[in-house]
């Protein structure tokens, strides 16, 4: 016998197991017999047929299919089917995430069976065969989106439109009648109508032409398209929010209370038009301090089961990009009717406080009233008031002697009344014990940098600055937190349907993850309980305070956190160290406040409890708006720092390497929080390899090292508006 044929003998049997379990686990209520199967997996010739008659009788022993009589085999009922979310990585393979798996489930893009990202699915889960588990979608249940924004290729009687999120891994085709006077290189918004079983891409229709693609408003409109995010009105509602009697009527102020002779303002950003919250402030004769928090009374001109409250239930909130606020509510109620506007009567929904000059609550009343508030201040206004005196906060609230008035403008052209001066920083005072009595209690203290812009008149950045919070911002968040632990308090009690904000203990492998990278720079974590947990997250972000590794560090303990979200379950806030949490102060930009605001009022009418199961869905729904809101707001900072760059390509930069992967490393820029990449095959000195446990990128013969938190310097290689991306080049 020759070499040639005793290698053929030996050679190795082919597996069917696999094929077979999708062919009978798709067909789990029918038998086939092995003839059946054969001619599904088109196997002709003998040795193929002998090869699916073992595998069958493999899986027999194995259990993991029957048969059922002799020559027939079926499916054994099993957990092999799970239904979960797909979650699609940018080289067209993806995972499915599945609540009653602790594991992802990985799919190859071949046995994707047309599901996109965000798609709800039914994953068949192949018997394990390795350490990670693998699938095949079997069936798509619900279309996370249709819509996409890509870019047009137009050919002579079609066109495809390629889309430009990285993770939609198929180009959409579209007949030249459905182009709609799109043009060659135009960014599009395209919806999918089709997509058949032997196509290789969806079909499309193009619905609305965003421009050309790197023009400012394009991109701007792109990112609200690639979010579902809508950027105007309809009509309809436009004319049904004008048609609306915004005055103040008397008898209307006959059934609330009257607060409009109590000193009264409002803080907010430099550059605000909507102002939700004011705080009112006297001194009782028993010494102690009413302080009211004053909300604009939304739900007042919002009714239930309008097309106002349907618009504003579907946009669920506003976003706030760089350049420009897409608001939840049309601009005749955000900036006016609403708007807590200086000499202007209002209606509000209010929680009013009487405290002690130790911040302990005496009282509380929840209810509706009617406010005037005196004056506006920005942040800058206030912090200059209470800068103006530092003086320790026990002395504020005692016996201090202020002047009649200080000037808090440059130019010396508003001065501030004794009055008001007194109620700011007395405001200040008692925010701090709050303060430090949630700091005690476990609450995590965020002060992320905020990345803002310096605009021209067209838009275009001239500058990039961070901003952080100083005493104002902080005085007027303890207040609102405040009001909304009480809200949330006083309808916990009742045990009645409400609307709560929550926050889930933080992810113990994010938090192991986060020692590893943290030990790097030499700080550590305590992981011992809950209460060590924030304690010692708090002494982390105070450590890099400052620091060239700070932004890295608050991103990281950020990420390490659950997300918090809307809920009608109340599992408490961590974050914040608290049993009760709500939303109620910002019902102008935030839908679940106006569904408070309405709970609120409901149970102080002392009515039967809302509808759980309705509730919940809209707290969901509330959660995912916030969720791509958020998103979009971090794209449109990306799209501005790339903007900025462009015009920036010849100057070297200090930057702190913020990530590492197999590809290269992340670099932001200490000076402005701009990140972008170097690749790795850009680093000219050496062949480097990536080392995950020590998150570094290594030479292979030089054995350098670059790794988290180290500082290099920079220049910028390429500006991609389009895609949102930067590449740097390493200058040393």
């Amino acid at each position: 016998m020759s070499r040639k044929k005793i290698k053929q003998k030996k050679k190795k049997n082919k597996d069917f197991s696999r094929d077979i379990l999708v062919i009978l686990q798709k067909n789990s209520n029918k038998s086939f017999t092995w003839k059946q199967i054969a001619e599904k997996l088109k196997a002709t010739s003998t040795e193929m047929r002998n090869d699916i008659i073992a595998s069958l009788t493999k899986l027999v022993k194995q259990s993991h299919i029957q048969e059922t009589t002799q020559g027939n085999y079926q499916a054994q009922e099993s957990t092999y089917y799970h239904k979960g979310v797909v979650d699609m990585a940018s080289n067209g393979n993806a995972y499915v995430v599945c609540e009653d798996l602790e594991q992802d489930v990985f799919v190859p893009n071949n046995l994707l069976n047309k599901a996109l990202h965000g798609d709800v699915v039914e994953v068949y889960v192949f018997p394990r065969r390795r350490e990670k588990l693998e699938g095949e979608i079997t069936q798509i249940i619900e279309r996370k989106r249709t819509t996409f924004v890509g870019v047009v290729q137009m050919q002579k009687n079609f066109a495809f439109v390629v889309p430009t999120d990285r993770r939609m891994y198929t180009d959409i085709f579209v007949p030249k009648t459905d182009c709609n006077g799109a043009e060659d290189g135009d960014k599009v918004l395209v919806r999918i109508t089709q997509w058949t079983s032997r196509a290789n891409s969806p079909y499309g229709v193009i619905e609305k032409i965003l421009g050309k693609p790197g023009e400012h408003d394009t991109e701007i409109h792109a990112i609200l398209a690639e979010y579902g995010l809508p950027h105007e009105f309809p009509k309809e509602v436009e004319e049904y929010a004008q048609g609306l009697d915004t005055s103040i009527k008397e008898e209307e102020i006959a059934k609330r209370r009257d607060m409009r002779e109590v000193l009264t303002f409002t803080i907010d950003p430099r550059d605000a038009k909507d102002f939700d919250d004011a705080l009112s402030f006297q001194v009782l004769e028993n010494g102690n301090f009413e302080i009211g928090v004053h909300i604009a009374d939304v739900s007042h001109y919002v009714q239930p089961n309008t097309i106002l409250d349907d618009e504003a239930y579907q946009r669920a909130t506003s976003v706030y990009l760089v350049d420009r606020v897409v608001p939840m509510l049309p601009e005749v109620l955000s900036n006016f009717a609403c708007s807590l506007r200086p000499e202007e009567e209002k209606y509000t929904f209010s929680a009013i406080f009487e405290l002690s000059p130790k911040a302990e609550i005496r009282n509380t009343w929840l209810g509706r009233t009617v406010i005037r508030s005196d004056a506006r201040f920005a942040y800058e206004e206030a912090q200059a008031v209470i800068e103006a005196f530092d003086t320790p906060y026990m002395e504020v609230l005692t016996d201090f002697v202020m002047p009649q008035e200080i000037s808090i403008r440059p130019e010396g052209s508003y001065t501030v009344s004794k009055e008001i001066v007194e109620a700011i920083l007395s405001l200040n005072a008692l925010a701090e014990i709050l303060r430090e009595k949630r700091m005690r209690a476990g609450a995590i203290s965020f002060d992320k940098v905020e990345v803002k812009f310096l605009l021209d008149e067209n838009n275009n950045p001239l500058g990039v600055y961070t901003k952080e919070s100083k005493e104002a911002n902080k005085l007027i968040e303890e207040f609102m937190l405040l009001a909304n632990r009480k809200v949330a308090e006083y309808a916990s009690k009742l045990q009645k349907t409400f609307v709560y904000r929550i926050h889930d203990v933080p992810d113990e492998e994010k938090l192991l993850q986060m020692q590893g990278i943290i030990s790097r720079f030499g700080y550590r974590l305590n992981l011992k309980d809950k209460k060590n947990i924030s304690h010692s997250i708090n002494h982390l972000l105070e450590e890099v305070h400052g620091k060239k590794e700070q932004n890295l560090v608050d991103t990281l303990a950020i990420r390490s956190m659950s997300k918090a979200a809307y809920s009608t379950h109340n599992i408490g806030h961590y974050g914040l160290a608290f049993d009760d949490y709500t939303h109620f102060t910002s019902p102008i930009r935030r839908y679940p406040d106006v569904m408070v605001h309405r709970l609120l009022q409901r149970y102080l009418d002392k009515e039967a409890s809302a509808n759980e199961a309705e509730y919940e869905e809209k707290c969901k729904h509330s959660s995912q708006m916030e969720n791509l809101a958020t998103s979009a707001e971090r794209d449109s900072i990306k799209y501005m720092q790339i903007k900025y760059m462009e015009d920036h390509k010849d100057q070297e930069f200090l930057g702190v390497i913020s990530g590492v992967t197999e590809f290269g490393i992340y670099v932001e820029i200490i000076e402005n929080k701009c990140e972008g990449m170097i690749r790795a095959r850009d680093i000219k000195d050496d062949y480097y390899v990536f080392d995950e446990k020590a998150y570094a990128l290594i030479g292979e013969v030089s054995k350098k090292h670059y790794t988290l938190g180290d500082e290099v310097w920079i220049r910028v290689k390429n500006t991609d508006l389009i895609k949102r991306h930067l590449d740097f080049e390493l200058v040393k």
